[in-house]
């Protein structure tokens, strides 16, 4: 038997069993070590927010449609952040089980990062774990933040930070912490931006140079700081609305911001009439699905990702310092349920399983 998590509704969460499956020709099983819970994406989930769940997204059109094909509840297989070790292989079709291939994409034993949610076995396309094996010696905890990282990773790349950039980051939650980090190695002063005081302590630690808390005089704050230019750049990662607001606020004449957090529903707090449109700000959006368009000759999705894994498995990130909270897969609901009404307490909350 294997056990997978389930959303029933909105702040329902299930553990359901059922049989496990064979493999089918070319198919790995992998037995999950840790699965990691977004504080963003899952949680729209979790709260019945997410678009996911009343449309769906064309990927010819590049649309979101209403449709009665939209899968609403229950959801699952929700998780992207999962650390494995690979248990069982089934030979590509017309190949012999005692043939050896001179290339294969894992192998028994490997310890492998991928999407195949919050479940104790993921059954997956051996070929699409190649490039995912970690590095012999990397704490597989540290796996987990293969994804989020490269979320992190891409917004900074966006940003297009060097030595003597001035960026402010928006929300210092996991991955607004990764970016801050990534930022920092790239050069950049960081001014962190957060609710939660613990968040910029923690961002401080990873290298900012200041910390802020959202206020009404905090555009000028950042002014007297940068001397009164505004900074270069800012990267909203925490999906809020009037932190995006204030983004526009912070960057100087001609700045840039970069847009990377999920918002939801209409936007509310964001006015475009004020300094948005007097210090002709370029807003643009990262979002994981690619990497920023100046890049894409040379950097993919893949790349970024292996660049996470180099910066993770020589702790140039140390992302498992991130964890708050570990729970078994039995106790995920009151996992969400601290993540969603405890954020000053919790910032990654990760399932382990034995």
């Amino acid at each position: 038997m294997s056990r997978f998590l389930r959303m029933a509704a909105p702040r329902s969460v299930a553990v359901i069993d059922q049989p496990s499956v064979p493999l089918e020709a070319g198919q790995a099983r992998v037995r999950t070590i840790y699965s990691g819970i977004s504080a963003g994406t899952e949680l729209t989930a979790y709260r019945g927010t997410n678009p996911y769940l009343t449309s769906i997204w064309d990927p010819a059109s590049r649309l979101f449609e209403p449709g009665l094909e939209a899968p609403g509840y229950p959801l699952d297989g929700w998780g992207y952040s999962e650390v494995g070790e690979v248990v069982e292989l089934a030979p590509p079709a017309g190949q012999a089980v005692d043939t050896v291939d001179a290339d294969p994409p894992v192998q028994v034993g490997d310890m492998v990062w991928g999407i195949w949610g919050h479940r104790d076995e993921g059954v997956l396309a051996a070929e699409s774990l190649r490039g995912h094996v970690l590095p012999e010696g990397m704490d597989p905890l540290a796996g987990a933040f293969v994804r989020v990282g490269a979320i992190a990773l891409s917004a900074v790349l966006a940003a297009d930070l060097g030595p003597g950039s001035t960026v402010a980051i928006f929300g210092q939650g996991v991955i607004g912490l990764l970016a801050t980090r990534f930022a920092v190695l790239n050069g950049a002063k960081v001014i962190a931006v957060d609710g939660i005081q613990a968040r910029r302590r923690r961002a401080l630690e990873w290298g900012a140079l200041h910390a802020l808390g959202p206020a009404p005089e905090l555009a000028g704050d950042i002014r007297r700081i940068t001397s009164g230019a505004g900074v270069d750049v800012a990267i909203e990662l925490s999906g809020n609305y009037r932190a995006l607001h204030e983004a526009t606020r912070a960057v100087g004449a001609d700045g840039t911001v970069i847009a990377a957090g999920f918002y939801q529903g209409e936007a509310a707090g964001v006015r475009f009439g004020e300094e948005f449109h007097h210090n002709r700000v370029q807003l643009l959006a990262s979002q994981i699905g690619s990497v920023p368009n100046r890049l894409r000759s040379r950097w993919t999705v893949p790349r970024l990702q292996q660049t996470v894994v180099d910066h993770l498995a020589d702790g140039r990130v140390n992302a498992p310092a991130l964890v708050t909270h570990t729970f078994s897969l039995a106790d995920s609901a009151k996992a969400y349920e601290l993540l969603d009404t405890d954020p000053e307490s919790a910032l990654q909350v990760v399932l382990e399983f034995p």
